[in-house]
């Protein structure tokens, strides 16, 4: 049975999300503020984390970054925010996906489900064949699920994972942002602009010396991205 850990400090909130995701037969633990959500985490395995960001204490933004210094859990935001820029900023800070409130609750659910199948399968080697992909000093061990860059292994999050396999896999080949959202998050590209161009920054300043100035990641002006032939 896998493990949600749902923070909000609305707990009314808390406990519709919580039937919801037992009826799928999760099961849930439940904190009410960023401090108790780490706390959770330190002393239970969980497998995905749903959070607020206007909370008490230690609000979701602050949380999720010290999540992120040591764990590639994925992670939901909620929030009644709806502007671009707070979604672009739950990104930013780390977090998978976005949920704005008020939410439906079986779109929460599905969503859900949808970040646990990536997060299950960037961690399942045994579903793996032999597979390396090498462009100069950037290696894809798809077995290991292990990114390095000139030999340093390079943590990444299960989507960035998933981006960086894609255009690796496909050496050459110039992707855009609707094909890259559509192939990695299996649903309509609809205002995915934000989304993508966050995740492929994210993995920039991860695996290049210069983000600016790619070795790797390229992009295609007016096009996508690409990864060059090595």
């Amino acid at each position: 049975m896998q493990t949600i850990l749902v923070c909000d400090d609305d707990k009314e909130i808390v406990e519709a999300i919580e039937i919801y995701l037992q009826q799928e037969g999760f099961h849930v633990l439940k904190a009410y503020d960023g401090e108790e959500a780490l706390e959770i985490l330190k002393n239970n395995e969980v497998h995905l984390l749903i959070m607020d960001v206007m909370m008490p204490k230690l609000d979701g933004i602050r949380a999720t970054l010290k999540i992120r210094e040591n764990s590639s859990i994925p992670i939901i935001i909620l929030s009644a925010k709806t502007e671009d820029s707070d979604k672009i900023l739950g990104l930013n800070i780390g977090a998978d996906d976005y949920v704005e409130k008020p939410f439906n609750p079986l779109e929460l659910v599905a969503r859900v489900k949808s970040q646990l199948r990536r997060y299950t399968q960037l961690g399942n080697a045994a579903e793996s064949s032999d597979s390396i992909y090498t462009v100069g000093g950037l290696s894809i061990n798809d077995d290991l699920k292990e990114v390095t860059v000139d030999g340093e292994v390079v943590k990444l999050t299960p989507i960035e994972y998933n981006i960086l396999l894609l255009l690796v896999k496909n050496q050459g080949k110039v992707f855009s942002i609707n094909q890259i959202y559509e192939s990695i998050w299996n649903e309509d590209a609809i205002g995915a602009d934000n989304t993508v161009a966050v995740h492929i920054r994210h993995i920039r300043e991860k695996i290049e010396i210069n983000p600016k100035e790619p070795r790797y990641l390229k992009v295609v002006w007016g096009v996508g991205y690409k990864i060059d032939k090595n």
